[in-house]
Order: C-alpha cells, then structure tokens, then sequence
C-alpha cells in the first residue's frame, strides 16, 4: 500500500547519529539502511565537510543526499530524482569570508578568535578527536572557518553584531565556532524540502539534532528530535512536540526516530 506520506529525515551527525567520541555508528547501520529501503529520505545536514560526509556513506554502503558545512551546499538531490541537482551552493567560499573577516573585525577582536587552521597538528587533533586523513578531510573546507572564542560574553556579542551586519554568522557546534556564509541548517533544508515538493505532494519532516546550532532545524520540521546531550537541561528547550532519548548517539538516534516514525504512524 502507497503511503499517504513521504518521510524525510534532515539529521545531524557528530553527537546526534555518530558516536560523540569514536565517530561510530555500526550498531545502528542496519536499521539506517532499513528506513532507506522502506522509502524513507535520510538527508545528513551537519557541519562536516563535503569528503567526511561522502566517508560516512561509503562506510554506511549506501548513497544519501546531504548538506555540508552548516548548510552551505547541497549534494546528490538527483539521486532521490534525476531531474533534481546534482549541486547547489549556497554560500560564498571561504577566501571571501575571510577578507570580509579581516577587514571589519577589530583588531582587539581578532586576537580572541583562534583559527584552526593555523594550529599545529596536534592541537588540531585534539579539537577535531581525528588524526591523519580523516583529520584533513575535516579541515578541507570550502565555505566555512572553524575557530575557538578566547573572549567573554560581551566580546562575543560584538563579534555576532560586526559579522550579522556584513551578511556573515557565527554556528555553534559541539567542538568549534564555525564562520558562516548568511546560511545555516534551517535555510538549507527549507530550500530541498521546496524542491522535494515539486514531485511530492505530501512531505512529512523529521529532524534530528544534539547541539545548539541544530535548534533552528528541529524548531522548523514536523518532528523534532533531540539525541541525549549533557549540555542540555531539557526545561530550558521550548520546542513543541519535542521527541528526545535519554541515550546517547549512536543508539539515541535510532530511539527518537523510531518514536517519531510510530507518531507520524507511518506504515500503520
């Protein structure tokens, strides 16, 4: 029987689908692999790279749409449809944001802003919990710069109001502060979910999250799903229909979706 629906799930990865310190996620492989072969669109829409996310599916063994770096650019939609785009960009690259950044931000404020780039190895390391090749793919990136904030609180107020008034933002991850073109997870999978519509017309979202810069997505979907975070205090989120896990990822992801899926009674 058709379903009346078509589920699609925007998902973070680090914290959220992969394991917060071993990047994991072979306990749950199967059933991700299960929800793809029941017709279910799984979309990664995370802060990593282009190359990391394309390691994820090659270790996943199947090839999913997604969206990279913080939702500056958006792959594979033509495998859900061939008529559909390979690519789409929505941001500017980085060499552009980063003359943006060294031209407007004060000089007082620069010297908080500790770019990742410009660490030695092992720092980097240390902040990314990868080494070798996979600590390069992390750091080849085209549109976004990661860095840590040595500032206070109103020092970082500053740096947002400089950044937000030359069209620039600031995403919050689990590990880094990410530099950003005027683009973010929400606008991004708004922008596929129209181009989803033009051949499906009725879509039912899920979205998956861990962390503060995946809030704005969970608030924008139709299930919002939380993994277990420590950071969180679960009275301090006002999201409506909140489904969360006490368990952390990789388990906590597949908790919430199959709580989400039996709310949405798909396949009833």
């Amino acid at each position: 029987m058709k379903e009346k629906f078509k589920v699609v799930i925007f998902t973070d990865l680090d914290g959220s689908l992969l394991h917060r310190d071993t990047f994991k996620f072979d306990t749950i492989k199967n059933y991700i692999s299960s929800l793809v072969d029941r017709g279910i669109i799984i979309i990664p829409n995370s802060s990593k790279t282009e190359k990391e996310i394309e390691n994820f599916n090659e270790e996943l063994e199947v090839d999913l749409p997604y969206i990279s770096e913080n939702g500056s650019s958006i792959h594979g939609l033509n495998l859900i449809n061939h008529n559909f785009p390979n690519k789409i960009i929505l941001s500017r690259e980085k060499e552009e944001l980063q003359k943006i950044f060294n031209e407007k931000i004060p000089e007082q404020l620069k010297d908080k802003c500790i770019q990742i780039s410009k660490m030695n190895k092992k720092e980097q390391e240390k902040i990314f919990g990868q080494k070798d090749s996979k600590l390069k793919d992390a750091l080849d990136r085209k549109y976004t710069l990661p860095f840590l904030f040595r500032g206070d609180k109103n020092e970082k107020n500053k740096l947002l109001k400089i950044l937000n008034s030359n069209s620039l933002t600031l995403q919050e991850g689990g590990r880094v502060l990410n530099l950003c073109d005027n683009i973010n997870k929400v606008k991004s999978m708004n922008r596929v979910i129209k181009i989803l519509k033009k051949t499906e017309d009725k879509i039912k979202t899920i979205a998956v999250g861990d962390n503060y810069n995946d809030l704005d997505m969970l608030k924008n979907c139709d299930i919002p799903c939380l993994v277990f975070n420590d950071k969180f205090k679960l009275d301090q989120i006002n999201i409506d229909n909140l489904i969360f896990s006490n368990e952390a990822s990789p388990e906590g992801w597949a908790d919430v979706i199959k709580k989400a899926l039996v709310k949405l009674r798909y396949n009833d």
